[in-house]
């Protein structure tokens, strides 16, 4: 671990705890409500420690890569201004546009055919968005986060597409939120400011990684997550409800409620199965050096934790025959 990751850890650790007397102070709370997987007041924003890991690190790089970090930083301060105030969708989503095509510009330069850039854009907004909508129960984000850049950092160690400080940065702000949220009494949740903000880096670097090897089945690093969001999606247009409206119909929502598993045991699930799929795509597209058996296993991968998500979805759809909406 590099001098720079050893002085960051103490400083998030107390940068937290700064956090929470501010928020203490100025009643920046998360009260439950009927949509809510919690049931106590508890501190909102404490993503805001991966907002200070992204600066600590921009001031040790000396804003290395400039377009990044204006689009991170417009994104932070837009999810904590959410949390606080609740900003207008239209203007919020403007804004997230804007912040997205910064980090594309960064990522991608312009070498490409701008309907490269649309598509992108999309799928980047998209993937943040769903990111903030799966950070809804104690120590997913934490948890499912750790298993993403744990593999992201693996993969930079083999090829280099990104400083590894900088991975590393914002591992530890995860690994440091976790030990206050990954509890069965939360001390504080991530918020948008933070689900946004590492949604946001996580893409970046998915995104570099892709350009540098080409190959765009290192989306699968966030496969589970992607299969949680579609499929729920898929199923309430089908039902014709307004999938822009707030909800609890996810399935690891369904999961903690009002079944035995808690939120900690459905949050390292996710982590879990997340980490098996990177690990298996690590060790197949470096051992075989096999395009063709990379994307034999993503198609696969696809497949089976799809029908888990549908096969998991149709028992607890019929144990609570319709009690669950």
């Amino acid at each position: 671990m590099t001098p720079f990751l050893l002085y960051l850890i103490p400083a998030l650790f107390l940068g937290m705890l700064l956090y929470f007397k501010i928020a203490d102070k100025y009643n920046i709370i998360d009260k439950p409500n009927e949509r809510s997987s919690h049931s106590q007041v508890t501190i909102r924003g404490g993503g805001v420690i991966f907002l200070l890991a992204g600066l600590g690190y921009a001031i040790y790089s000396s804003f290395n890569t400039p377009y990044f970090w204006v689009g991170f930083f417009t994104m932070a301060v837009l999810g904590f201004a959410d949390d606080v105030l609740t900003l207008p969708s239209g203007r919020r989503l403007l804004a997230q546009l804007a912040a997205t095509g910064l980090m594309l510009f960064q990522a991608l330069g312009t070498e490409h055919g701008w309907w490269v850039y649309l598509i992108a854009l999309i799928i980047a907004t998209g993937v943040t968005n769903a990111y903030n909508f799966m950070d809804g129960v104690n120590g997913i984000t934490a948890a499912y986060s750790v298993a993403v850049l744990g593999a992201l950092s693996v993969i930079n160690t083999q090829v280099e597409f990104v400083d590894q400080e900088l991975i590393g940065a914002i591992l530890l702000s995860a690994l440091v939120f976790g030990f206050f949220n990954f509890r069965k009494k939360a001390r504080c949740f991530a918020g948008d400011v933070g689900s946004v903000s590492m949604a946001f880096a996580i893409v970046y670097f998915l995104l570099l990684l892709i350009v540098k090897t080409e190959q765009i089945g290192w989306i699968l690093l966030l496969l589970v997550y992607g299969v949680d969001t579609v499929l729920t999606i898929i199923r309430r247009l089908r039902n014709r409800e307004n999938i822009f409206e707030a909800h609890r119909q996810h399935l690891y929502q369904w999961m903690t409620r009002p079944g035995p598993l808690s939120h900690l045991q459905v949050a390292s699930l996710y982590a879990f199965i997340q980490l098996v799929v990177n690990a298996l795509l690590i060790t197949i597209y470096f051992q075989t050096n096999n395009k063709a058996l990379f994307e034999l296993y993503g198609l696969l991968v696809l497949i089976g934790v799809g029908a888990v998500y549908v096969f998991t979805r149709e028992h607890y759809k019929k144990k609570y025959d319709g009690k669950l909406t």
